[in-house]
């Protein structure tokens, strides 16, 4: 893969963070009032991931970059395939 790309999948994955960030920021006051009218506490906690959830979410993360690093590697493998026969063949003539 063109370092343009990874660079361009860097940048898009971080502004996809930002922009939830940015939804979650603009959303607390709505979510204050809702949680207000629905009578559940500010303070009571929001319920934390179990043991599976989180291993699920790490293994969904190691996948994507497994897939990206496979990726590269045909992607390389493929290059250095045509580079070979190109040179192959321009030897044999």
């Amino acid at each position: 893969m063109s370092k343009h790309f990874e660079d361009a999948r860097y940048y898009l994955g971080r502004a996809a963070e930002h922009a939830k960030e940015g939804v979650k920021e603009e959303l607390e006051p709505v979510e204050a009032r809702v949680k207000e009218l629905v009578g559940r506490e500010e303070d009571e906690p929001e319920p934390e991931p179990s043991r599976l959830d989180r291993i699920q979410a790490d293994l969904k993360e190691l996948e994507e970059r497994a897939e990206g690093e496979a990726r590269d590697a045909v992607a390389s493998a493929r290059t250095r395939v045509k580079e070979y026969r190109g040179h192959d063949a321009a030897t044999d003539e």
